[in-house]
């Protein structure tokens, strides 16, 4: 009886040790070679100073990344350092014709709010008026006043003051 039970239990162990061998693992198929034919743009930055193309918006070398004009205390003529920049969007609203501008007129919060107001709108009729010397259409150009309301600088000292005195240039539709 003892070797039957032997036999069994060296049985048993065979058993074992064949259900616990593992398969012998494939090899990796080797990767493929890179594809080299994918269509890569290999045109250009966008030129800087091609102000009908919309590339530009995002090249901060061109002058329509720049969507800020700044005023002078108490005025409503653009300055001559923002000219080439309003001149720049209003070549591309001329060239583009599906082109809508909101023209967001803001104030300091020096006077009162109507007075704010006004003033806000009339700084953006300034930029209107020179983007559509320039070529762009009525139809394209909008003026909103803010006046005060919307502040990019709340303390009350000059340099902030000179930060909210200004026109920003929003593009509904390129």
């Amino acid at each position: 009886m003892k070797s039957a039970w032997r036999l069994t239990l060296a049985l048993m162990i065979v058993m074992t040790m064949a259900a616990c061998q593992t398969t012998p693992e494939a090899e990796p198929e080797p990767e493929p070679a890179p594809d080299t034919s994918t269509d890569v743009d290999t045109s250009g930055a966008p030129d800087p100073r091609d102000y009908t193309d919309a590339r530009n918006f995002d090249n901060p070398e061109s002058l329509l990344s720049k969507r800020v004009i700044y005023f002078d205390f108490d005025k409503s003529t653009v300055r001559p350092e923002y000219r080439g920049i309003v001149s720049a969007h209003a070549a591309y609203a001329a060239a583009n014709s599906t082109a809508r501008v909101t023209l967001e007129g803001h104030a300091d919060e020096r006077g009162t709010r109507e007075y704010n107001l006004g003033l806000g709108e009339r700084r953006g009729n300034s930029v209107t008026g020179l983007m559509s010397a320039q070529g762009s259409r009525g139809n394209q150009l909008t003026v909103v006043s803010y006046g005060e309301e919307r502040p990019t600088c709340r303390v009350s000292e000059e340099d902030c003051w000179a930060m909210n005195r200004r026109v920003e240039i929003v593009y509904t539709a390129r």
